[in-house]
């Protein structure tokens, strides 16, 4: 089985540590810096065997070549940004796998946030890295995607297992709940999702792993979803699109 560490790094960004534990061998996606990672692998003695990029935003490549370097590592990304994807060695496209160990994680196209952007999906391991794409309770913003791209991608988590643990990239989970309770005041999944949140971060632990079915039940962008909480936030009249694209807008400005 596939072990998960976080590694907190910059403002509000979390590398992800995989451990394989039988072949004692490590990989990260998304190091945002190098240093944290460098040392958590020499207080652990592992080898850094792979990088998984999901992205090419600073704040997920930042460590690229330090790690390389230092560790000697292969760099994964998609093949259409590898321009933008610092020190990569193999140019991924959708439906490739990518192993580390026994676990073996599919590559999954997901623009909208950019327009290179993968996830890792470790389906056996019931694990999913999501990048920059889902967020707890939210979604990451469309840099270079129109809501059309991001609403397919989001698709992907809707078709997932919902025991699926999804790891994302930034610890943005308090603020979106603040911003789906501005649609859903009164609803208590949220609100006990949203107290246990805000108990974890005063107790300085991540918000995440989430699970899935957490997310598919108080994710304003993917329960959009569902005609039932269209209308009760008053959406009603619009397609899933159409209310998922006035949904961002208001994030955005929120």
């Amino acid at each position: 089985m596939l072990r998960v560490e976080l590694i907190p790094a910059l403002f509000d960004n979390y590398i992800f540590l995989l451990i394989d534990e039988a072949s004692h061998k490590g990989a990260v996606v998304d190091p945002a810096e190098a240093k944290p990672v460098l040392k958590r692998l020499n207080e652990l003695g592992l080898t850094l065997d792979c990088i998984f990029n999901t992205h090419h935003h600073f704040d997920h490549v930042g460590g690229n070549l330090e790690l390389k370097r230092e560790t000697n590592c292969t760099i994964y990304g998609y093949g259409s940004d590898a321009e933008r994807l610092p020190g990569i060695d193999r140019l991924l496209n959708d439906g490739d796998f990518v192993s580390l160990g026994e676990s073996r994680g599919r590559v999954i196209f997901a623009p909208g946030h950019t327009s290179g952007h993968v996830l890792y999906h470790f389906e056996e391991d019931k694990k999913c890295f999501a990048g920059d794409t889902l967020f707890s309770v939210g979604c990451g913003r469309l840099f270079e995607g129109t809501p059309k791209k991001m609403w397919n991608s989001l698709q992907v988590f809707l078709d997932m297992p919902d025991e699926t643990e999804i790891y994302c990239a930034h610890e943005y989970t308090a603020d979106n709940c603040r911003f789906a309770r501005t649609l859903v005041e009164d609803d208590q999944n949220l609100l006990v999702y949203q107290e246990v949140c805000l108990e974890k971060l005063e107790n300085g632990q991540p918000t995440f792993p989430t699970k899935l079915s957490v997310e598919k039940l108080i994710n304003p962008f993917l329960a959009v979803s569902r005609e039932s909480y269209r209308q009760r936030i008053g959406l009603g009249h619009l397609s899933a699109l159409q209310a998922f694209t006035e949904l961002r807008r208001r994030k955005d400005s929120f």
